[in-house]
């Protein structure tokens, strides 16, 4: 059996874009630098002060043969009385600075691009471009689909896909939106309607053989927009039942399915026999990095060959095993595994955080044999936004936990500002581009735009502090 395999692909924000600011020197705001310092200080004497001062010394020094007192009073007057101006001027520009509003004004959090001022425009730029390209399908056999394709723009006639509805409810829900052309019930509906006929879900490269990341995926979505746990209860029972070790070594193998299976049932089943397994077995798939003081962290496998250490792969296994650690309880294998993975994030040896091959874009292939003929595989082509992965791993209470104790504050505000601007520099419009797509138009897929939303979200509520 064939297993996955995994290409690097661009880096992303690699040309000029938003940059972090500096840290704060305590209250978050830019610490000043010495010439600033010097005219603050003199702006503080007061301009006349200040004025005063020059004159005086001038008329000191200047030559008694400089054509008679005259002449000295006149020099010295005039010299005063412009840096008297100067000075009052500087001094009211960095009083106006000062009070600009500024972006992480809280001690202890992350510098970054000014987000708020853009965020809710992003937001309302996204609601705009999914009101514009939902597709309505009226199927003779399923009924009526309300949705969207795996990509925004596709030059394909759009129908409406599991993925791709299930992405867009997601942001549908976070946005909250403010009017009645998207609403989530008919996503909903959709979704219960693009079921295969034995159950389940696939992408559709996989076909008419229920996967269980997609079947997970679709769950967490349903569960999410308020689907009642009796209703979903068969449908992740068939999901449990289909993915095992046995039955699907290549779903168990990888670090994406398995996360992703264990993030939807988190969400649809939180009582699941099948959670702790998964938790075992991200937990057991980590792997030792000599490159990073010996830090476990995850390549894309949990088995061997595990691939080398992957910064996407390790913030999913940190972002699975913190909300599995809320939902079933605290396991002190877990805990101490996906603490060794911030750790491991944090210790990123590059100078610069927003560009740096840790946030780079890969892609890789999940490989299953066929159910109709096993000798042929299906591939399910999976592309990792990981900035926006990093984002949320180090927005954990693990990540906050770790930094705290081992020191680590200042790395991981460094990190995360880095990863917050990679994730802002890679939308325009609200949506988030992956490279050239059909005939060489930009590839815009839901997940996408998703992940680039719920990250930017995710860290402007973080950043807020009431009162302060």
């Amino acid at each position: 059996m064939s297993s996955q395999q995994l290409g690097s692909g661009p880096l992303h924000a690699a040309g000029p874009g938003p940059r972090p600011e500096p840290a704060g020197a305590g209250d978050g705001t830019a610490a000043p630098s010495p010439p600033a310092r010097f005219v603050g200080w003199l702006g503080g004497l007061g301009g006349a002060a200040a004025g005063y001062g020059v004159f005086q010394f001038l008329f000191e020094v200047l030559p008694d043969s400089l054509s008679g007192q005259l002449a000295k009073y006149l020099i010295a007057g005039v010299s005063g009385l412009g840096t008297a101006a100067a000075g009052w001027l500087a001094a009211a520009l960095l009083r106006a600075r000062a009070q600009r509003p500024a972006y992480g004004t809280a001690s202890g959090s992350a510098s970054a691009p000014a987000v708020p001022a853009a965020l809710p425009q992003v937001c309302h730029d996204a609601y705009a471009a999914l009101v514009e390209q939902v597709t309505v399908v009226d199927d003779p056999e399923l009924g009526r689909l309300t949705g969207w394709a795996h990509s925004l723009g596709e030059t394909v006639p759009p129908r409406p896909t599991p993925v791709g509805t299930a992405y867009g409810l997601h942001i549908v829900l976070d946005l909250g939106v403010p009017d009645g052309r998207l609403r989530a019930g008919d996503l909903v509906d959709t979704l219960w309607r693009l079921r295969l006929p034995d159950g389940g879900w696939s992408a559709r490269s996989q076909g008419l053989q229920a996967r269980p990341e997609i079947t997970a995926l679709v769950l967490g979505a349903l569960a999410r927009a308020g689907v009642s746990e009796d209703r979903l209860a068969p449908e992740v029972a068939r999901c449990a039942a289909r993915f095992t070790p046995d039955g699907d070594p290549a779903g168990w193998a990888s670090v994406h399915v398995v996360t992703t299976v264990l993030r939807g049932l988190l969400r649809a089943a939180p009582g699941s026999a099948l959670l702790p397994e998964l938790r075992e077995a991200v937990v057991d798939g980590a792997l030792d990095d000599p490159g990073r003081d010996h830090l476990r962290c995850w390549g894309y496998r949990l088995r061997a060959p595990y691939g080398p250490p992957s910064p996407v792969h390790t913030a999913q296994a940190v972002v699975a095993l913190d909300r599995a650690g809320r939902v079933l309880g605290e396991n002190a294998a877990a805990r101490a595994a996906r603490e060794d993975g911030v750790r491991w994030l944090l210790a990123c040896p590059e100078l610069r955080h927003d560009v740096c091959g840790d946030l780079a874009h890969l892609r890789e292939e999940v490989r299953r044999p066929r159910a109709d003929d096993p000798t042929r595989h299906e591939v399910l082509n999976v592309r990792h936004f990981t900035a926006a992965w990093v984002v949320r791993a180090l927005l954990t209470p693990t990540a906050g936990q770790v930094a705290g104790a081992d020191g680590l504050e200042e790395a991981w505000r460094e990190r995360l500002a880095g990863a917050v601007a990679a994730v802002w520099a890679g939308q325009s419009g609200g949506i988030w581009t992956w490279g050239p797509g059909e005939q060489g138009a930009p590839r815009q897929p839901l997940w996408m735009t998703y992940q680039g939303l719920s990250a930017l979200r995710a860290h402007a509520v973080s950043m807020y502090r009431p009162g302060r």
